[in-house]
């Protein structure tokens, strides 16, 4: 078994930026509101439908790109294929949950005629307007994700180039950097 390297403060701050914490921070917030759409449209009883089944495949992606930007923020800054795939996975989901949330809010009770949810109309309105709702929010934190992805791209291409690699750097690079609060 190996032993822990031991950090001192200035090598943690200067490890960990800002924005890797606020990278995290909005994927735990995508992951979260993912699952509670997940949760509101199953209270829909949409699973015998092909638009159902397609709105719930939609929240699972974008839990699987918020789950990619929880693990390893470093791996996903200095890797190429895994910035690429989290890049084109999050703009898709973000493309999608925003003209979902359009159609929610202006056609609600069409859109709730094509689900062929079994829930009545009035309370089935209120629960897509909340899911809706999540959809917005999803759709902002996604674009706030893409730009922090990019700050860390380009923070991993600076340090790389102009810092020096000690042993002890390299070994920072596999463990990830926790929230603070």
């Amino acid at each position: 078994m190996g032993a822990l390297p031991i950090i001192s403060s200035t090598e943690f701050k200067s490890h960990c930026h800002p924005s890797h914490q606020i990278f995290r921070l909005a994927n735990y917030i995508l992951l979260s509101a993912s699952s509670s759409c997940i949760f509101l449209t199953l209270s829909l009883r949409l699973i015998p439908s092909l638009y159902g089944g397609l709105f719930i495949l939609l929240h699972i992606l974008t839990i699987a790109g918020a789950v990619l930007g929880c693990t390893d923020t470093a791996t996903l800054a200095g890797s190429n294929n895994w910035y690429a795939i989290h890049m084109i996975s999050t703009v898709l989901t973000a493309i999608f949950q925003g003209s979902s949330s359009v159609l929610i809010f202006t056609k609600s009770y069409d859109f709730l005629g094509e689900l062929k949810s079994y829930v009545r109309e009035d309370n089935g309105v209120v629960i897509l307007k909340l899911i809706g709702g999540l959809s917005i929010l999803i759709f902002c934190l996604e674009w706030v994700v893409l730009l922090l992805a990019f700050i860390l791209r380009y923070n991993a291409f600076v340090e790389g180039n102009n810092s020096t690699n000690s042993k002890q750097e390299e070994t920072l690079k596999g463990y990830p950097c926790p929230i603070q609060v």
